[in-house]
């Protein structure tokens, strides 16, 4: 992982972690790297590690395991496509179409061009 330098190193190892809960290469039952591990391997502070750890915590979509480390719960993959399902056309789409219009396209442009690419 690379780190930007445009958002809080915790929020994007939330996001990665979101991702990865997303895209199923770290599912619901799973241990999440821990605050060290995230620590020495990005060479981070372990206190930013663990405020993003704590995000998704807070979140409910990684659980404290006293004595055993971080966890996916069950649940957390469909939460967050809940989640960004509720917000996708407004936050993600919108801004597209609005861009495309500025640029000339007709709608029915748009939708042929959505149509021809899926």
């Amino acid at each position: 992982m690379v780190f930007d330098d445009s958002t809080p190193i915790y929020l994007q190892i939330a996001e990665q972690i979101r991702t990865a809960i997303l895209d199923g290469s770290l599912p619901e039952g799973d241990q999440v790297m821990s605050t060290t591990q995230y620590a020495t391997t990005y060479r981070i502070n372990p206190a930013t590690a663990a405020k993003g750890l704590n995000t998704l915590v807070d979140e409910r979509l990684i659980e404290k395991r006293r004595g055993l480390g971080m966890f996916v719960l069950d649940g957390a993959r469909e939460s967050l496509l809940e989640a960004r399902r509720a917000t996708f056309f407004e936050e993600a789409l919108a801004p597209v179409i609005a861009e495309a219009q500025a640029l000339g396209f007709t709608k029915q442009q748009i939708i042929s061009h959505i149509e021809e690419t899926s």
